[in-house]
């Protein structure tokens, strides 16, 4: 398959999925979709983070051209099967970088893909461990308002990065877009990781 004869969609408008998934040769188009984002009560992490891709793809399939490829994602930082979300304030915030600091969590990042009647999942879990991050510090991360937006209220990428000390799995998954499982998802469309890397910017 030629990336000519395939139509890609990002259901997502998140910057970061936007960059990652750019540094594949490959052109695509970007939808926003809004679903619940809301764990059940009986849910795990992993069952959770794989439903809200599922149903993000769902609805980009939903609005998009029938011929076209859907990929989304979802990515929830985890700590003690605690499921963190995005902060609703700085409290918030501070709370859960309180909880993080000298601890290692867990974060879990689906990819879901549909075009026609096929559905490709998967998933990616990362550990990363924190330093210990004095309130000081939470205090400032906050002000720069990175962490605003972020599951688990920093960004790796970001100057959340001063505060790992280890990371183990994908960096691009605790980004938000697994690069190696997204790959993987979109050889099922025919596209090998030679096609992905070709012409791709340094």
């Amino acid at each position: 398959m030629q990336a000519n004869d395939l139509k890609l969609i990002l259901a997502s408008t998140s910057p970061r999925r936007r960059e990652l998934l750019g540094r594949f040769a490959l052109p695509f188009e970007v939808l926003a979709v809004e679903v619940e984002e809301r764990p059940g009560l009986a849910e795990t992490a992993g069952d959770y983070v794989r439903r809200v891709a599922s149903d993000k793809s769902a609805q980009g399939q939903a609005r998009a051209p029938a011929d076209a490829a859907v990929l989304a994602a979802d990515t929830e930082v985890v700590l003690d099967g605690h499921i963190f979300g995005k902060p609703q304030g700085p409290e918030h915030a501070c709370e859960m970088l309180g909880r993080l600091s000298g601890r290692t969590h867990e974060v879990l990042s689906a990819v879901s893909l549909r075009r026609g009647d096929r559905h490709w999942e998967a998933l990616s879990v990362s550990r990363v461990r924190f330093r210990d991050i004095g309130p000081e510090e939470i205090d400032a991360y906050w002000a720069s308002g990175e962490p605003a937006d972020k599951a688990g209220a920093y960004a790796i990428q970001g100057r959340g990065e001063l505060f790992v000390a280890e990371l183990q799995g994908s960096f691009s998954g605790v980004m938000g877009l697994p690069l190696l499982e997204t790959a993987g998802l979109l050889r099922h469309l025919g596209l090998e990781s030679a096609r992905l890397l070709a012409g791709a910017a340094p």
